[in-house]
Parts: C-alpha cells; structure tokens; sequence
C-alpha cells in the first residue's frame, strides 16, 4: 500500500494573532494609557454631541483612603450603565466626584495632630483647614487613579469636588435659599450628638450594636398629689441611661395604664404599673409587706383584689408631683417633678413610670415642651456635665459605662440618697452609635439649624407647582391638585416626588417612602471647622436670620472665589455692607451637614454649567435620568438630594433611582477589617485583571447583598475564558473575510437563518435588559449564547464547512457572513462589560479604527422566525439526545469518534442535514435512537465516513473538487 498524502495543508483553518492567554493584569494599564493619549471620553463626547442625553449623576465618594470593593462594585454598575446607554446611540456623559468636606477627613487629620502631641485649638483655623483640603485631595488623586484601572470612562481631569470654592459658594447660596423662603430655623432640639467628635451626627451616620448596659430603678418620692394615698409614696422609674438622672424634669405616666400602691417589706409604699409590679419585684427583691387587713400572701392578685383602693387609672394622676431624689442640692434640683400623661408610656417594660430629660429624648422634649419646661443644656460638646453643674459638675463622660456602673458616681450617689432600689449591669439592647468613631452617641439637646419637614412651600410659583406634580414621562398634572394656593409642605413635595419616581428594584420606594414621611426636621448643622460654613448673620435682639438679598449675594460672590475662608470675622462688616451693624448681628459659625453639601451636587454639577454635557433640554425638570448607590443612601444621599431639590425647586432631582446590595464574603459574612475577610480590589486587579473583576459585578444580582470569593472568582475566571475563546475563534473562522464574500441572508442555509433568527432574539433580551438594568441577564444571555449557542452548538456543526468547503461555497460564504454578524454583535455587547478585552479584540481584527466604544448598538435585522427556532428546538434536543447514545460506544471505544457512527433516529429534517446536525457518517429514519459503527472509509481530508472513499485516506467527493480545483 502507497503512502497516503497529508492534507492538512489544503484545510482552512482559522488563523489569528489573538492569544488564548490573556495576560490582563499586564495588557489592561497599556490600553489604559493609550485612551488617555488619546483623550478618548473627549473624542466620545464630540463623537456624541447633538444626540439625545442620558446623564447619570455621580454619588460621591468620600475622599477618605483606598477603593474597596463596595467602591469597585459601584462604579463597574455606573460605568455600566453610562456605556449601554451609549451603545444605544445616545449620549452619556459621565462627570465623577467626590465628597470632601466633614468630620471623617478632620478627624484623620486630629489624629495626625493627636500623634504630634498638637492642639488642634492652637492652630489658626484657615491653616487647619488647608490640611484638610491636602489630606481631601490626596485621596482624590489616589481614588481617581484607582477606578481608573477598573476601566471607568469619564470625565476624570475635571471632577466635581465639594470642596472647589465654585461648589462651595453654591452650596451656601441653595442654604441661602431655605433662610430667604422661611424654611430655616434655629431652635433647640435633642440630636444624636457624639462626645467623641463633639458634634451633632445625622441619622444617616448612626448604625447600631448590641451593647450591655446598666439598668437602675430609682424611688422618686412624691410630695404632693391629688390622690391622698400617693403623698409621701415613691414613683418608681426605671432606665438603662443613669446618666439622664441628674437632668431629670418630670415624670410621663400612661393615662389608661393600671398603677398599684403596695407597701414593701422595706416599709416604703411605690406606685407603679400593676402590670409591671413582679418584674420591680425581682429586680429589687422587695416583697409585700403583710398587713392583718389584707390577706396572709405574697400574691399580687389576691391582695390587689382585696385591697382595691390602691390601684389608679393613670389619668388619676394628674396634679400629682414629685421630688428629685437629689433635692437637698438645692436650686435646679429642689424644683418639683410634675407627672405628665404621655402617650408614648407603655407597660412593655420597667416600671410604667418614665423619668423624662427634655436635653436628651424626642419623647421627652415634646411632652416637656409642651408643659413648658425648657431643657437646662447640662451635658457639655465633650459628654461631661458643666463645670457649674450641683451634681457631678466637671465629671463624665456620659458614655462611659464606668460611670454609668452599678458602683459608679452615679449609683453611688443615689444609693446614699436612698433612691437606688436596683442596679444591674446586665441590660442587653441595640445602641446607637457613630460609624466613623464606632463610640457610643447620645441624645443632647443644643442649639441648631434645623430645615422644617412640614413648613408650607409657599415661595413655589404656579409652575413650579405643576412641575412638582409632574407624574412620568407625560408629564401629566392631576387636575384636582393644580391650585395655586395649595402650596405643599416639604414633606408631601417630597411624598410626591418619590411616586414619580422610577425605583429599581421596585421596594426602594417604600425604603425612602417610609422615612421620608416619617423622619424629623432636617438637622443640617454641625459644630467643627472643616466644611461649608451655614453663612449667616443672626439679630441678637430677635434671634432670626439676616435675610437680606444683597448680603447673600455678597457672601455667595466672596465663597465662590476664595472658597470657606472668606466667611470670616474680619470680612464679616463687609458683607453687612452700610445697612446693619456688625455689632447687632451675631456671624454663625456652625457648619453644614455633609449631607446637606452631597444634597446639592445636582445644583452645581447637572444645572450650573461648569460641565455643559451635562446640561439638558427637555419638558421634564428633573436633570438626572438616574442615581445609582447602595441601598444605605435611601436614608443618605438619595434623601438629602430629594430634599434640597424639593426644597428649592420643588421636584426631585433625579427620575429614576438604582440600588445595589453590600458585598458579602464567600460566606455570607460582612466584609470586615477585624475578621480579616475583607477583598481588596486592587489585589484582584493585580491578579486577575480588572475585566474579571467588572465581569463578577455584573454577573451577580447586584441588587441583594451578594458574595465575592476565591472559588467565586474562579468560576468568573473561566466564564471569562469561555468568551475570550469564543472572540478568538471569530477573529481565526472570520480570517481574510471581506464584502465580497457576504451571503445574502435569503440564500442562507436553514441553519444560518435560524441563528440569525436567535440572535434577533437574544437582541430583544439585551435591549430589555439594558431598559430594566438587569445586568445580570444581561451578562448572562451574552455568556449562555456564546456557550450554547455558538461554541456547543453552531460552532461545532458548522466546523466541518468551514474547514473544508471550497471558499467560494454558497455554505461556507453563508456561515462566514453570519459569523461577522456575530462579531460585530457580539464585540458590541460584550464592550461595556469587559472594556479592555473587547478593545484587545476589536484592535486585533480593525487595527486602523477607533475603538470599539465608539460603536452603536448592533444592526439587527428583521430575521425573527419563531416557527424556525421551533423546528430547531426540537432538532437540538434530538441532537443531545443522539450525542447521549454515542457516549457508551466512545466509551466503550467502539467508536473514536461520532462521525464514526451512523445513527437510526425519529428526527425530522432529511438525512443530510441530520447527519451534519448530529455530526456523524449517515442518519436513516426509524422509531427509536440507535446507534452503530459505520463500515465507510474515512475521507483523508474531511475524515468523514462516506460511501464514495474507495479506501481510509482517500478523498471524498467534495474535498477531490477543493483540492483539485
């Protein structure tokens, strides 16, 4: 026998420089650096310009320390959103930010100072603040450099920093706008305050943990009363804040609970709750006293039941007045204790009796308020009680729970006193406390700024009204609400701007919904140095703010070009100008809340100009399509921007708003330091590259906390492996393809038309997810048709043709145009998710264009055929089922391969096509599934199986006319 010839040269197989490995975390910072030469998002906005906008606005970051993976998580989401939205030819502009004024940066600089063994005090407050803003922009820099290198396009060399004078001065001028529409006020209300930081804290930086506190009951006795009985008794409160004791003013008791009298084994009668008497009892381990008239038991029941004069409905005791159990001090407190009904008095626990500190409970200053009793300010910034203070003057702090301890000064003091009946440091509960600190905060009652939740918004034009009222796309006004004199208070704008807004996922609504309608008056200010100063002057006779147009005008202007500094004492007679005298007006020090500072990002970023992409035309006031943060910013940055725009404009800023989940560990856990399970996104990107990292953002339900992990990450890994190897495939199958070649679609083979008709399909999906910012079946669709679809099944046929078809075949020219089809479709889609890869591959097949990120959405034509993908569903489950009945003889080794095989099958579709459907050496029709090995001779060129190869090696007839010509 003749030695047969090689063929392999004859065969076309794909080619392409494109590399399986993919070596990221080295290519990446090369295409980075190359869209930066060539100032790529520049050449993307001209690109874009004149078409219509999709501005998402940035939520910023605090610029505090490196990225961590909630930041990565983030801006991928973000970056996501901007690109689709792009692809889908319009233009969306991306200006990135950054929070940077507050307390966590003065605290870190406090700390330098603390570790130099510096006053803080000592230092002249401009040059304090000048570290500040250093310390602010370093970590920009050192930010911006890292979301960078996760691929984030945007307008990086022109960020929006709170702290730029032009910000600055706006964010005084939209305070401006509150003082000049009677909005603001100053009034003295309990906040959550830190001693640690000496500030008031907005809810939005409390979290809460589970702590173990002092518990005490205390004997208040009571002096006067119209019940007889009561005079000389003892009230019984009980608490877990002993601290609050000293600041005591009253007593709240619940009008509708039962209260009892009993006379103690300790010859002492206490009032309280009758529903609470056994739980005081074994607290206290004081039982009843036996008295021959009542019973011979220690059982509440049957002596309450025989001696029914002591018990009292709590409207009874109105008028009744106590004494604090420290009255010999004299002067604050020899003052009587009135009792006071109040509604919020139940008998869940401690004793039905609340002693009541108006400085430092909500509950408390209303009812004591409302009774006019004022708050006595007791506790100073630090946690300690004034100096001047009868009990326990200078000493403190209030949260140390040495202080608070059963033996501590406090307990001490009342157990001599002979008040102390209980005290065990043993009470389990939630505590708030501050998140950057992580110590403990208190109610403290100080003077601040307040913005009034239920203050008409009178100052609203007619229009502004009916844009307040605006409800989705069509802007629609429901007629029964235009009125010109129903201004809405701040709180129902606000209600009402959240039911027009789109929220997803859908539950966000509620989230913001609940706390809005439920939340207090706005506390905006703050007592430190680095921020944005509440710059206003206040009548020291009436105690109102300065609200002067030109004053304002004045200070604004000065903010704008020298930044926070300019609001100071020595320019304060200027901004007064010739009209008031500084000596009439106290110059407020205080400084804003940083939420108030992020809440006005909408003002000067999207409305001002500074960044005129970013500026719209259009019937809806609202100037972001969305704000995309984590769910914490219901209560934060979602809620203060919702505010201050329906304050000043009243409407929402943004129309729709997007929420993502926390990221958790492999287990479930949150991420923490202490736990040492935290994953740092610049390690992954040093290991992985930064593809991999934005391919597991978007592949997880982002909108529920989700995991991040080794093993997690390995699994993205080889999804990512998966669709590179599909790209490289295209690029080798799609060699030397150019125009001439292309196949019109109605010449296609059955198969080619039914791929075409799934990649319609899958448009459908793509395009639906992009509209519900669904990424994850976003990523899904593209990785499950790439695998499915292409790789496992189109691929695989289709490789035959490919290979050894005449190039000029009408089969082969059809299979490669919908091959290019699916590159230009897929290198599309694929963009926004992998940025750097997607550029790699586009870079490898058109090395002289630009890059795939100025692309638009994929052209898809009108190839939908249901009744096509039908008839196809049914032969690729006759497919699976057939490659199942080859297995056992490949396994077996009765066949090396299926094109071995010839296969009996129930199957439609003639036997040609089922053949190469299957991949085997030929297909006879019958009623079930079997399967032998064929006795044909195998082709030396296409190693099929076919009747005309006279011998193994042979050519078929097919590959006899390629190779002969």
């Amino acid at each position: 026998m003749s030695e047969k010839r090689d063929y392999r040269d004859t065969v076309f197989l794909p080619k392409t420089d494109f590399p399986m490995k993919a070596g990221l975390p080295q290519k990446e910072p090369t295409i980075l650096a190359k869209w930066q030469d060539a100032d790529q998002y520049a050449q993307l906005r001209a690109a874009r310009d004149g078409r219509e906008k999709f501005i998402l606005h940035d939520g910023p970051p605090y610029a505090n320390g490196d990225m961590h993976i909630g930041h990565a998580l983030n801006h991928i989401l973000k970056d996501m959103v901007v690109r689709t939205q792009t692809l889908l030819g319009k233009d969306a502009p991306y200006v990135p930010g950054w929070d940077c004024h507050g307390l966590p940066i003065e605290w870190k600089v406090e700390e330098q100072y603390r570790k130099k063994k510096l006053n803080k005090d000592e230092v002249p407050i401009a040059e304090f603040r000048a570290e500040c803003r250093a310390y602010a922009q370093h970590w920009v820099d050192t930010q911006r450099e890292q979301l960078k290198r996760l691929g984030i396009g945007g307008d990086w060399a022109k960020p929006y920093l709170t702290m730029n004078f032009k910000a600055e001065g706006t964010i005084v001028a939209e305070l401006m706008k509150f003082a000049e529409t009677g909005q603001l006020y100053r009034g003295a209300k309990p906040v959550m305050w830190s001693p640690v930081e000496k500030t008031a804290l907005a809810e939005a930086e409390i979290e809460y943990e589970d702590i173990t506190s002092t518990q005490i009951d205390v004997a208040f006795e009571i002096v006067e009363s119209p019940i007889p009985e009561l005079v000389g008794a003892h009230a019984v409160i009980w608490t877990t804040t002993p601290w609050t004791i000293p600041v005591n003013q009253a007593i709240a008791f619940g009008r509708s609970v039962t209260y009892y009298l009993f006379k103690a084994d300790d010859d002492r009668d206490y009032l309280i709750a009758f529903d609470l008497v056994d739980d005081f009892r074994a607290r206290t381990g004081l039982g009843f006293r036996h008295n021959p008239d009542t019973p011979d038991t220690n059982d509440l029941y049957a002596t309450i039941s025989h001696v029914s004069s002591l018990s009292y409905v709590g409207s009874d005791l109105a008028g009744t007045i106590a004494r604090h159990p420290m009255h010999k001090l004299g002067g604050f407190f020899a003052k009587p204790r009135p009792f006071l009904p109040g509604d919020f008095v139940t008998t869940d626990s401690g004793t039905g009796l609340v002693h009541m500190a108006p400085d430092h409970g909500e509950d408390d200053f209303d009812l004591c308020k409302g009774n006019g009793i004022d708050p006595v300010f007791a506790v100073e910034g630090d946690g300690k009680y004034r100096e001047d203070w009868a009990w326990l003057g200078g000493q403190g702090s209030v949260i140390n729970p040495k202080f608070n301890a059963p033996d501590g000064p406090i307990c001490s003091d009342l157990r001599e006193a002979g008040a102390l009946l209980a005290a065990s440091a043993d009470y389990q509960h939630s505590y708030p406390h501050s998140w950057r600190s992580k110590a403990k905060v208190i109610y403290r009652c100080t003077p601040q700024w307040f913005i009034g939740m239920d203050h008409p918004l009178t100052h609203l034009s007619p229009k502004t009204r009916a844009e307040r009222r605006w409800e989705g796309e069509g802007g629609a006004v429901n007629p029964a609400e235009e009125r010109d004199d129903a201004a809405p208070t701040l709180r129902e704008a606000a209600m009402r701007a959240i039911g027009s807004t789109r929220f997803v996922p859908e539950k966000g609504r509620n989230r913001i919904g609940s706390m809005v309608e439920g939340r207090p008056d706005w506390v905006i200010s703050r007592q430190r140095a680095w921020g944005v100063p509440i710059a206003l002057f206040v009548d020291r006779k009436s105690g109102k703010p300065l609200v002067d147009v030109h004053v304002n005008q004045r200070i604004v202007a000065a903010i704008m070009e020298g930044g926070v500094d300019a609001w100071s004492d020595e320019r304060a007679q200027e901004y007064l100008g010739n009209d008031y005298n500084l000596a009439d007006y106290e110059r407020v020090t205080d400084i804003l809340d940083v939420w108030f500072d992020s809440g006005c990002t909408h003002a000067f970023v999207l409305e001002s100009g500074t960044w005129p992409e970013l500026l719209r035309e259009d019937s809806d006031p609202r100037p972001a399509d969305l704000y995309l943060e984590g769910s914490d910013q219901h209560r934060g940055w979602f809620q203060s921007s919702l505010l201050e725009s329906c304050g000043t404009r009243g409407h929402a800023p943004y129309r729709a708003v997007l929420t993502h989940g926390f990221t958790m560990d492999a287990k479930g856990m949150k991420m923490s330091k202490s736990l040492g399970n935290t994953i740092n996104p610049l390690d992954l990107m040093r290991d992985y590259g930064a593809d991999i990292l934005r391919l597991w953002a978007l592949s997880v339900d982002f909108t529920e906390d989700h995991r991040i992990g080794k093993e997690i990450l390995s699994g993205v890994a080889d999804q990512y492996r998966k669709l590179r190897n599909t790209f490289r495939y295209l690029l080798g199958a799609l060699d030397g393809f150019s125009d001439e070649e292309r196949l019109p679609v109605d010449e296609m083979a059955e198969l080619e038309r039914y791929m075409l008709s799934r990649l319609a399909a899958m448009d459908e999906v793509m395009r639906r997810s992009v509209q519900d910012y669904d990424f994850n079946a976003y990523v899904r669709t593209l990785t499950d048709f790439c695998n499915e679809d292409l790789s496992a099944f189109f691929f695989d046929i289709r490789k035959d043709s490919l290979y050894c078809d005449a190039a000029a075949d009408p089969k082969r020219r059809g299979y490669r145009t919908v091959l290019d089809i699916l590159f230009q479709s897929l290198i599309r889609w694929a963009a926004p998710v992998l940025v750097f890869t997607s550029e790699e591959v586009w870079g490898t097949r058109y090395p002289d264009e630009r890059s795939v990120h100025f692309s638009d959405w994929p052209e898809i034509g009108n190839w939908r055929d249901e009744a096509l993908e039908a008839r196809w569903s049914k032969l690729r489950e006759a497919r699976v089922a057939v490659t199942e009945a080859i297995e056992p003889l490949r396994r077996d080794k009765v066949v090396g391969s299926s094109l071995e095989a010839v296969v009996t099958s129930p199957a439609e579709g003639g036997a040609d096509l089922l053949a190469e459907l299957f991949i085997v050496s030929n297909v006879t029709p019958g009623d079930t599934i079997a399967v032998t090995k064929s006795d044909n001779h195998k082709c030396g060129r296409c190693w099929r199986l076919l009747p005309e190869v006279v011998e193994d090696g042979d050519l078929c007839n097919r590959c006899e006319s390629v190779v002969n010509g």
